[in-house]
């Protein structure tokens, strides 16, 4: 049975990073800044282990705000996992609060829709695919 009272005191704990794993950096980095507007939030090359520390956030991001981890895939298992992360379905969930502009905007860019916008009970959303295949539901409020 859980400790409600114990758990009050806890501190508060939220998702910094979450990782996906892609197969170049820069590529990467084009998709998600380029085309769909993240902010690069750090990048930098760490000689000892031959790997770059790469952080994107998207627009209007805050501090406490869960960032993307760009892990380069750096073996045959880990880019066995490029572009199917989830096993087909859905990794992540982009909130919006200007869902059409954003459809535009990411017409405009190339991105790939799965599925295109459809008003659901929750609000707006659709499908994308990043450049590798994994797929982002793009939710907006339904005004």
């Amino acid at each position: 049975m859980p400790n409600f009272a114990a758990e009050a005191q806890r501190q508060m704990q939220n998702i910094g990073l979450i990782t996906l794993v892609v197969q170049d950096y820069d590529e990467a980095i084009a998709f998600y800044v380029g085309r769909l507007g993240f902010e690069l939030v750090e990048d930098q090359f760490m000689p000892e282990q031959n790997k770059r520390w790469v952080v994107i956030a998207p627009s209007g991001a805050t501090a406490s705000s869960t960032k993307l981890l760009l892990a380069r895939a750096s073996n045959e298992l880990q880019s066995t996992r490029v572009g199917n992360q989830t096993g087909g379905r859905v990794m992540g969930f982009l909130h919006t609060d200007d869902f059409q502009a954003d459809v535009e905007r990411y017409k405009a860019n190339g991105v790939r829709f799965a599925r295109e916008p459809q008003l659901a009970p929750y609000g707006w959303v659709a499908v994308i695919q990043d450049l590798y295949g994994n797929l982002w539901d793009l939710i907006g409020p339904a005004t």
